[in-house]
């Protein structure tokens, strides 16, 4: 083993941070088109509806307060492959145009450190229309550095200040991927803990992932002389720590505050932060905790620490939500860093009926406990959780063998509710790679149901990228029971290209 440049760090500038950056620059959107970085959980249809609904209400918090006229901005950070700003999108236009009512006019901004995903988001057809309707725009933003927001489709730079409404951030899996320091409590003191880092000899031939994958860490501690200023910023927090701690490891995020705090300064009227993350709020799930393990996914990533964040920003003011039950999976929260918070009903509101009663953490832990079960279960209760899950393209994959088995004793109104279905779930589409997958099974199970008027353009979205006999042979019906003769030839000589005794094909030539 080689320690790397025989160093001993301060947490927050060890190398895998760096190491991180380099990841995501070499991949690129690649690191979610193989599902190498989790995304599911953060982007899913469901829990963007509720942040659509959050959005939503903080809006007419503002009509309420008579700021109608000026651009409320929502900035996204660490945006990635831009599934969860497709999804927002699709629902808050939905929700705006349906209620009908006087709200400001939004901007929402996707942002990220890497160059190469703002590139994939300026050329996706899901996102183009958002962008011509001057809804959306783009900014590569540092979030341990930057101090300001340059649009690249607009050329907006917002500065500190330059905001007349407050500044609404969505952050998910944000704060346990960019620096945190590392403390520990022990006797009421503070510790800052140093690491040493070591890689195999060969390290310098490996990939970034490949590196964090085999970083070997040591830990150093000492005491800081930083944390017990008077003057050092969050020194309310190491006071907090001190007190009610012991024998603990603490990720500190002062990265991620310094963060919001800068972004806080962009507006006259302060922020607020809707932010879904692997970490608690509460102070004792930090006590007698070890020092902490990266979790690695291509990337690696820590456990956020809500309960600084939430606690920082309460002492100056804000008010924070958080599920009064404890998360399994998500902890989704919210903090208001307003003048009155109190007085943002309806943003309280939404996140009460879409994050507390049942939310995006809720919906996860249904998903998984259903499905092992999904081969025992009829068309009704698939359609009713398809429904629930925002007609969610994963659940549709999962589940749509299954549904084709079901399809012979199915009832018209099952495959009504089907093809509804798959109409709203590719209107929810937001594609990462090209693929032949949804449109085939899609294509399939209308044919199933003899929709072949409906089926067809799932086929020929299919034969974009992959083609096959069985494909050509379902087309060529299609065309026959649409009564277009000459297309039902043309694909029965296709389908004999490839099986040239075909039995169907050839009846079909010689009707």
């Amino acid at each position: 083993m080689s320690q790397i440049e025989q160093h001993v760090y301060r947490y927050s500038k060890a190398p895998i941070w760096e190491l991180q950056r380099a990841y995501y620059e070499e991949q690129g959107i690649g690191a979610w088109q193989g599902d190498e970085v989790p995304s599911y959980i953060t982007s899913n249809p469901l829990l963007a509806a509720s942040y659509a609904e959050m959005i939503f209400g903080f809006l007419q918090d503002r009509a309420r307060l008579g700021d109608t006229s000026e651009t409320v901005t929502i900035l996204e950070l660490g945006a990635g492959s831009g599934r969860l700003a497709f999804h927002i999108m699709k629902e808050l236009s939905e929700l705006t145009a349906y209620a009908g009512i006087p709200i400001p006019p939004y901007r929402y901004v996707m942002s990220d450190l890497a160059t190469g995903n703002v590139a994939f988001w300026q050329q996706h057809p899901g996102l183009i229309p958002f962008v011509e309707q001057g809804v959306l725009d783009f900014a590569v933003f540092d979030a341990v550095e930057d101090t300001e927001l340059i649009l690249t489709q607009s050329g907006i730079r917002i500065r500190e200040g330059d905001l007349q409404q407050p500044l609404f951030i969505v952050a998910n899996y944000f704060f346990d991927s960019i620096p945190q320091e590392l403390i520990y409590v022990e006797d009421n003191q503070i510790y800052e803990c140093l690491v040493a880092m070591e890689l195999p000899e060969h390290a310098a031939q490996l990939s970034a992932s490949d590196k964090l994958k085999q970083i070997a860490c040591e830990y150093q501690y000492r005491k800081s002389a930083e944390y017990e200023q008077q003057s050092y910023r969050y020194r309310v927090l190491m006071e907090l720590y001190a007190a009610k701690l012991e024998d603990s490891h603490v990720l500190f995020p002062e990265a991620g505050l310094r963060c919001l705090e800068r972004l806080g300064q962009f507006s006259q009227e302060g922020f607020l932060l809707l932010t879904a993350d692997k970490g608690d709020h509460r102070l004792e799930s930090w006590e007698y905790n070890e020092p902490p393990e990266l979790i690695h996914h291509g990337s690696f990533s820590l456990t956020a620490n809500y309960h600084a964040i939430s606690t920082y920003f309460e002492h100056n003011g804000a008010l924070s939500l958080f599920t009064q039950h404890a998360y399994h999976h998500l902890n989704v929260g919210c903090i208001l860093m307003l003048a009155e918070p109190l007085s943002y009903g309806h943003s309280r509101l939404a996140y009460r009926r879409f994050i507390e009663q049942f939310g995006p953490d809720d919906f996860i832990t249904v998903k998984e406990w259903l499905d092992p079960y999904a081969p025992v279960l009829n068309i009704p209760e698939m359609l009713a959780f398809w429904r629930l899950s925002g007609y969610d393209t994963q659940f549709f994959l999962q589940n749509s063998k299954r549904l084709a088995e079901l399809l012979i004793s199915g009832e018209e109104a099952d495959f009504g509710g089907i093809a509804q279905g798959i109409a709203l779930m590719w209107r929810g589409y937001y594609p990462l790679d090209i693929t032949h997958h949804l449109a085939l099974e899609s294509a399939s199970l209308l044919y199933g149901m003899e929709m072949f008027q409906e089926a067809l353009p799932y086929y020929l979205l299919t034969l974009k990228t992959y083609e096959d006999v069985s494909i050509l042979y379902e087309m060529a019906i299609c065309y026959y029971e649409l009564n277009e003769a000459e297309k039902s030839k043309e694909f029965a000589q296709r389908t004999l290209a490839y099986d040239s005794i075909h039995e169907g094909a050839l009846a079909l030539l010689n009707l």
